[in-house]
């Protein structure tokens, strides 16, 4: 069954194509929808918050992830599946021809894959979003956060490994991030977690910074990273839980977004 978008139900009631009692039966419907005792997908979770229902892979069976993509997919055009393992890729890869006009991105370092329909629309917002990694090892956790951001239109400049190991090689990135004028930076890093300390200190957007598992010993996983990085002594930072590089690019889309809808007017 093919689900409507809110536009689409007052769009339909407008024109007398639904009644006011079958316009609000879907709206109903539309919130929430259980998959076969399995799963509930929020299919309006776009419309009311501005970001899509993404369904995570870790921990799922691979027949139920490709279930809940299927199900996803026929209502919306579009289904996003994050912490995929090549187990899950391949299987969600080989039912796209099973699908009508279906494509699949696959995206191997950050483990997401997006499949959707060939004409489906993804409209530029005019949101422009930072991405600095301090290290290589941090990039998978990176580019969670920009294939979110890209899925909602914005415009993001990455520059990896930039670490401050070598704190010269944060000048230029930083420099052309500014030039872009960008709306929010996202800075991933492990280790000390000093990267996002640096780049908050030196512009004047906010700054989400997210801790990675990339360190070992004392403190190790991430969790001296996450600490050091709650403690950070310049204002302006936000601080996303470790790997969370989903989380990262949700906030920062709605940020970046909610930015181009006021600079346009």
């Amino acid at each position: 069954m093919h689900m409507f978008t809110l536009k689409e139900i007052l769009e339909k009631t407008a024109c007398s194509e639904l009644t006011v009692e079958e316009a609000e039966s879907l709206i109903r419907l539309q919130a929430i929808v259980e998959l076969e005792g399995i799963a509930k997908i929020d299919y309006n979770r776009e419309e009311r918050k501005g970001v899509p229902e993404i369904i995570l892979a870790e921990n799922k069976s691979v027949q139920d992830t490709v279930d809940i993509a299927i199900k996803m997919f026929e209502a919306k055009g579009k289904v996003i599946i994050s912490r995929c393992t090549v187990q899950h890729t391949e299987a969600l890869r080989a039912i796209v021809f099973t699908l009508s006009d279906a494509v699949c991105q696959i995206n191997k370092k950050a483990n997401i894959v997006v499949i959707k329909k060939k004409d489906y629309p993804v409209a530029n917002s005019g949101g422009k979003i930072g991405l600095l990694t301090a290290g290589t090892s941090d990039i998978s956790v990176a580019e969670e956060a920009k294939v979110i951001a890209e899925e909602m239109g914005c415009n993001v400049y990455a520059g990896y490994d930039v670490g401050v190991a070598g704190i010269h090689r944060v000048l230029e990135p930083l420099k052309n991030l500014i030039i872009k004028d960008v709306d929010v930076i996202i800075v991933v890093a492990g280790r000390e977690g000093a990267l996002p300390s640096v780049v908050a200190g030196m512009v004047n957007v906010p700054v989400i910074a997210v801790p990675t598992s990339n360190s070992y010993g004392f403190g190790g996983k991430g969790v001296g990273t996450l600490m050091a990085m709650l403690q950070s002594c310049p204002l302006g930072i936000a601080v996303v839980n470790i790997d969370s590089g989903i989380n990262a690019g949700a906030i920062a889309t709605l940020i970046a977004n909610r930015t181009a809808k006021f600079r346009k007017t």
